[in-house]
C-alpha cells in the first residue's frame, strides 16, 4: 500500500534528527484491533495529536505542533481541536500538506537549527 503522509513524516523526520531540536512523533495513525486500542486509550493515547511536536521554545511559541497531510486532504476535527488548543496554550501550529512546506515551516520558527 502506499501512504503519502509516511512519505513526508519520514523526511521531515530526517531533517528533525539531524537539527538537534527536541521533538517527536505520536504514531497515533494505523488500523489496531479493538485490544490494541483498549489497551492505548487506557494509556493516555488521543486521537487528533499533531504529527509532529518539537518542544524547543521558539521566538513565536513555546513549541511547534504540525500536523502533515498529504495532498489535498484536510485535518479531521480532533486534529483541528488539537491544533486550536496547543496555539491557545502558547504553541505556534501549522498544518502542512508537503515536505517543503513542513521544513520551511520549521525553518521559519528555528532557522538557527535549519538552513532554507
Amino acid at each position: 500500500m502506499n501512504y503519502p503522509e509516511d512519505h513526508i513524516q519520514i523526511q521531515v523526520a530526517r531533517v528533525l534528527d539531524l537539527s538537534g531540536l527536541r521533538w517527536c512523533h505520536v504514531p497515533n495513525e494505523g488500523q489496531r484491533n479493538i485490544v490494541t486500542g483498549a489497551r492505548l486509550k487506557k494509556k493516555g493515547l488521543k486521537r487528533g495529536v499533531p504529527d509532529v511536536l518539537i518542544f524547543n521554545p521558539n521566538p513565536h511559541g513555546v513549541g511547534l505542533a504540525i500536523e502533515l497531510k498529504a495532498g489535498k486532504k484536510k485535518p479531521t476535527p480532533e486534529q483541528s481541536e488539537w491544533i486550536a488548543e496547543l496555539y491557545k496554550l502558547g504553541w505556534s501550529t501549522a498544518i502542512c500538506n508537503t515536505v517543503d512546506a513542513a521544513i520551511d515551516m520549521i525553518a521559519l520558527h528555528y532557522p538557527e537549527k535549519i538552513k532554507r
